[in-house]
């Protein structure tokens, strides 16, 4: 044995909300395929791709099923995700014949299908219809691709480890145990995972409760063999073997209230040269606790949908819709900045909703019939219902919009902070996880109402909300950068802080001359973090956990037997 060395407690870093996970398996299967073979059944095969910079890319294949029109592929597909990008994909299935290349003969194709990562992950299991050209059904051909996530952030656990009886190696005082625990890899090599503190001149120690992550221990394997080694403490570092025993965190998890889980602790010298030899004490695990920590991912397979609500600043700074040089100007050629962020915002948030409904809403000008100034009201027009369908819908209303109203003034966001707040609010009272709101501002000027707006943040921080802010113009935005809290934590005018920062602010004009799924990705991307900080701060897990063993994100250096 070399010196006991410092390191840190496992229990560094376990704590707080988890980052979101970026791994994601795909597993295929599909029904009633056409049959293209004349005396056998189709040998189908599954190509996947994946659409890069415009263009269709093969990224992996399954195997080949022999005569099977109903086959369930073996081959795992595994993509990267994130949820700030639209993730296109395609599946296209064939009927192979022998060693051709796939796609040398239209009739080797049986059908596609295409859609986005995202789509696939918020519905766990997604079905649909084969396609084959110009639209048309593949009979009743069907597909079916599950997602499950892979790597992640999810969870450890705590143990609790005493023993009775060790030996004694000591001459004129009794032993001066700590334990060690190792993990077996799968090349046989050993990983420390944990060493306890020293218990001076204890025949029967009780070592402190420690944490350490799922991967640490056991790689996720339930079964893996862990090898643990009780050893008497010696301050020069030449420590004395007590003895040694195996176990696996499948048989740790068989703790049950009341009831304690133990290993024989052996010395296999003394194994081999005593016949009555029995063991040199026994060591004990008197408690396991197992902590989750969710991931996104966890929380939207869980079946948690995202409601999407765009607010639209209409105030006269804008300038008039019928002149060109209006941000409101409706070009036939090319969408105006409003239309640019709100559809490439939205895209994403719509595959994360079921119902593909999305809340419009508009502040700052006179609305019919009285035309009254409105910092609140539905772009439809409809109070009893302010949502559209899907993405074009709103940009419909807008578009039709904009002819009814009267742009004034001033810009006052915290009236729909507060409302969307009070609905997320009603969500967050029914203490499940299923649903979360984010809010997209789009504003071409300093808000006006800025105290208001800081307290509406600060209170809208307990709900399950997230809220976007993007700056359209060329106006001077430097005091919306308050609102992000990524310089500082916003405070109400009171000096009250944020529970956790919620608003993400960019201007338009940084990302001009980039793709629309820049903007997105800027914007969205800290989204994931904020949904598992309001449910971990919530101590809400997910509707539907994904699995019983979960994958943390945490892998904590083991700590060292102190005096």
């Amino acid at each position: 044995m070399n010196d006991v060395e410092e390191a840190t407690s496992p229990a560094t870093g376990l704590s707080g909300p988890a980052t979101c996970v970026s791994k994601v398996e795909l597993r295929v299967s599909c029904k009633a395929l056409l049959d293209r073979d004349t005396l056998n059944k189709s040998d189908p095969c599954v190509v996947l791709m994946v659409q890069t910079n415009g263009q269709w890319m093969e990224l992996d294949r399954t195997e080949v099923i022999k005569s099977n029109l109903h086959p369930v592929f073996a081959k795992v597909f595994t993509l990267d995700y994130y949820f700030e990008e639209v993730q296109k994909l395609r599946f296209e299935v064939y009927d192979i014949h022998g060693t051709h290349s796939i796609g040398t003969r239209d009739d080797d194709f049986l059908g596609g299908v295409e859609c986005t990562l995202g789509q696939i992950v918020a519905q766990k299991k997604m079905v649909k219809p084969l396609l084959l050209k110009y639209g048309k059904y593949a009979g009743k051909s069907i597909i079916t691709v599950h997602a499950e996530e892979i790597s992640g952030n999810n969870g450890y656990v705590e143990l609790s480890f005493c023993a009775k009886k060790l030996d004694d190696k000591d001459l004129f005082s009794k032993s001066d145990p700590f334990l060690e625990i190792y993990r077996i890899n799968d090349d046989g090599s050993e990983q420390l995972v944990h060493r306890t503190e020293v218990i001076k001149n204890n025949l029967n120690p009780v070592w402190e409760p420690f944490k350490v992550s799922l991967i640490s221990l056991c790689s996720c394997d339930e079964e893996r063999k862990l090898k643990c080694l009780v050893w008497d403490y010696d301050s020069r570092g030449k420590h004395d073997f007590i003895g040694e025993f195996y176990a696996t965190f499948g048989e740790m998890q068989k703790i049950s209230s009341g009831n304690k889980v133990s290993w024989d602790c052996v010395n296999p010298k003394y194994k081999q040269k005593k016949r009555n030899y029995k063991n040199s004490g026994v060591v004990i695990l008197s408690d396991l606790k197992l902590h989750r920590v969710y991931s996104f991912l966890d929380y939207i397979m869980g079946g948690c949908q995202i409601h999407f609500t765009v607010a639209i600043d209409f105030t006269a700074s804008n300038g008039d819709p019928r002149n060109s040089c209006s941000l409101h100007y409706i070009n036939p050629y090319q969408p105006n900045e409003y239309l640019k962020a709100l559809i490439a915002v939205g895209e994403i948030c719509q595959d994360y909703d079921s119902d593909k409904r999305f809340s419009a809403l508009g502040f700052g000008a006179r609305i019919p019939p009285n035309y009254e100034v409105s910092h609140d009201f539905a772009i439809n027009f409809n109070r009893e219902d302010d949502e559209c369908e899907e993405i074009q819908g709103v940009v419909e209303a807008y578009q039709g919009c904009l002819p009814k109203i009267q742009l004034y003034g001033p810009t006052n966001v915290s009236p729909i902070i507060n409302r969307i707040a009070k609905q997320a609010a009603g969500d967050g009272n029914i203490k499940d996880a299923s649903r979360y709101h984010i809010l997209l501002i789009l504003t071409d000027g300093v808000v006006t109402d800025m105290a208001d707006t800081r307290e509406a943040i600060v209170r809208a921080s307990y709900q399950p909300l997230s809220i976007i802010i993007v700056g359209v113009g060329n106006a001077d935005f430097t005091d919306m950068q308050i609102l992000d809290g990524d310089d500082g934590v916003l405070r109400s005018p009171k000096g009250e802080p944020v529970l956790r920062d919620i608003v993400q602010f960019v201007p338009f004009r940084d990302f001009k001359t980039a793709s629309p799924a820049a903007l997105a990705k800027c914007v969205l991307a800290e989204v994931p973090k904020q949904v598992v900080e309001y449910y971990s701060h919530k101590a809400i897990s997910p509707m539907c956990p994904m699995r019983d063993l979960l994958t943390p994100v945490f892998s904590p250096v083991a700590s060292t037997p102190t005096e």
